[in-house]
């Protein structure tokens, strides 16, 4: 199948775990992930006996292995200069903002030009974006997972 891009936009909160927990409830939750036991490009949302935790989701081997092609295939959100990892996110860097949007105030206009610091699969990052007055509003997630 080869790995699946995603994308989401949540409210700003200063703990970016927090807000990846958040988020993988709500995709979890809404079934808004590739179910392996399920057809391709169906969401597990269509399945009436699909995993009903998380728990039993990441308990089959077929799930560990191909993932959900969605946010719920990472772990965590990498502290400052920790190296990045399998199934981790990593949060841009100001050098990273400046360098590709030439500012370090990123807002929703700024995507297109951080998008391409997520390369590799199985990995993801995210953005603070700001509003018009530098304060900021939203967290944007972003990556590549799934096999």
């Amino acid at each position: 199948m080869g790995a699946s891009g995603w994308d989401y936009v949540v409210a700003y909160q200063a703990d970016l775990n927090a807000a990846l927990q958040e988020l993988q409830r709500r995709v979890f939750a809404e079934g808004d992930y590739w179910w392996v036991r399920g057809e391709i490009g169906k969401p597990a949302a269509a399945y009436e006996n699909r995993p009903r935790t998380q728990q039993e989701l990441f308990a089959d081997e077929w799930v560990q292995e191909s993932g959900t092609h969605s946010i719920l295939d990472m772990e965590r959100v990498l502290d400052d200069g920790e190296e990045p990892g399998y199934c981790t996110v990593q949060a841009v860097t100001a050098a990273e903002a400046l360098r590709c949007a030439g500012t370090e105030v990123l807002t929703r206009e700024h995507l297109p030009a951080i998008e391409g610091l997520a390369e590799r699969r199985w990995f993801g990052r995210c953005a603070i974006l700001h509003d018009a007055l530098g304060t900021p509003t939203e967290i944007y997630f972003w990556g590549f997972s799934g096999d």
